[in-house]
């Protein structure tokens, strides 16, 4: 008796398990049916953003991952060059590393023999220029995050307005037809949330690797006008 109960109680622990598990099944292939069911008009526009999102984190990521990356004693090679001389030496290390800081530093190593001021200048000019190149796009980025959320809740809206056309025309209508149009309408906003929200958070991790950069290439300038302007300089 103890066996057949003790069969019986894993018979019914399987059967439990495989009812749960046909459940989720269910809920996952609805779920995806009303992602599909969402509005092509919205849904579309929503996927777009979101790719453009990705590619720009992606590429901007990769661009300022490269901008933060810097030859080792860099600028020791640049001190030592220019107390030697030896400034077509340094020139030539500036225009081999590919980084903001170096194009930044040849531009004043160009300028040296003229009054610091002017190299100063030449040297935040052209730091102008090279932070501009890494913020290229963050601004779409930061559109998207804004505007995502802003399409999706236009299409919950536009789904309800069509719910109660239906209810207007039909005259009377099922509890079950209002649930499904309801819950195919705010499946955009959920969309434009998740979209806007990753969006949001790339941008920002975006802004702090080129803050990091910032701070790099004013470091390395000061640290360049210093040298300049040690005894015999």
């Amino acid at each position: 008796m103890k066996l057949l109960l003790l069969q019986g109680t894993i018979n019914a622990a399987n059967e439990a398990a495989e009812n749960i598990s046909e459940e989720s099944k269910e809920v996952t292939v609805s779920i995806l049916d009303l992602l599909m069911e969402g509005g092509w008009y919205i849904m579309i526009p929503l996927a777009l953003l979101s790719i453009i999102a990705i590619y720009i984190f992606f590429e901007r990521t990769f661009a300022i991952t490269k901008a933060l990356k810097e030859e080792k004693d860099f600028m020791n090679k640049i001190k030592d060059y220019i107390h030697d001389g030896k400034l077509d030496s340094a020139k030539n290390l500036c225009s081999t590393s590919h980084t903001p800081i170096a194009r930044m530093l040849g531009k004043g190593i160009a300028r040296i023999g003229k009054p610091l001021k002017d190299i100063s200048a030449s040297i935040e000019n052209v730091g102008k220029l090279e932070i501009y190149s890494l913020e290229k796009n963050l601004s779409l980025l930061a559109t998207i995050a804004g505007v995502a959320p802003m399409i999706g809740f236009l299409g919950t809206v536009i789904g309800m307005v069509q719910v109660f056309v239906q209810m207007e025309v039909a005259g009377s209508v099922e509890v079950q037809d209002i649930s499904a149009g309801t819950k195919q309408a705010m499946v955009t906003t959920i969309v434009g949330l998740i979209v806007g929200i990753i969006a949001y958070m790339a941008y920002n991790y975006l802004v702090g690797k080129v803050s990091k950069v910032i701070h790099k290439m004013e470091a390395s300038s000061i640290e360049f006008i210093d040298i300049l302007e040690e005894p015999g300089k």
